[in-house]
């Protein structure tokens, strides 16, 4: 089976969310519907691709993520917005929970990311990192101290 999803980022989400419910067919004969989704960064995706145990490969501006018996092709269109087409064991409800896991892996990818980004530029606003921790639901607190600028 074939499906192919549409991941519409989350800022045009609300006028398309609508369409997110359903599922239509193109002039092939496939399964596509449209997911809102906040991924924009390439390797923050194959990196998430990769948290969802899958096997992950670039081929040019394109992600291939293979898991047990489904493969996933993550490719933008001309607007930039990322296409997910996915082949094998799945049909449209696994698609929508593939894409939901790897949402939430991306997530996770963005909050360490900005993590770490302020933990680089504490020291030039004049702060220290004094604690970290990451909680059961995988937020994390940072507590920073600010000091005399350098």
């Amino acid at each position: 089976m074939s499906v192919s999803i549409v991941l519409v980022p989350l800022a045009i989400a609300a006028v398309a969310s609508w369409r997110a419910s359903r599922s239509e067919t193109d002039p092939q004969g496939r399964t596509y519907c449209q997911v809102g989704t906040r991924m924009r960064d390439m390797t923050l995706l194959a990196a998430a691709l990769a948290e969802t145990r899958a096997a992950v490969t670039a081929e040019g501006e394109m992600l291939v993520a293979d898991w047990s018996g489904v493969r996933a092709e993550f490719s933008r269109d001309a607007n930039g917005i990322w296409q997910a087409n996915f082949t094998g064991d799945v049909d449209e409800a696994r698609a929508v929970g593939i894409v939901s896991a790897i949402d939430q892996a991306y997530g996770l990818q963005v909050q360490r990311a900005v993590v770490e980004k302020l933990k680089r530029r504490a020291p030039g606003a004049g702060m220290s990192v004094v604690s970290e921790r990451t909680e059961d639901d995988a937020s994390m607190t940072l507590i920073l101290e600010v000091g005399e600028r350098p």
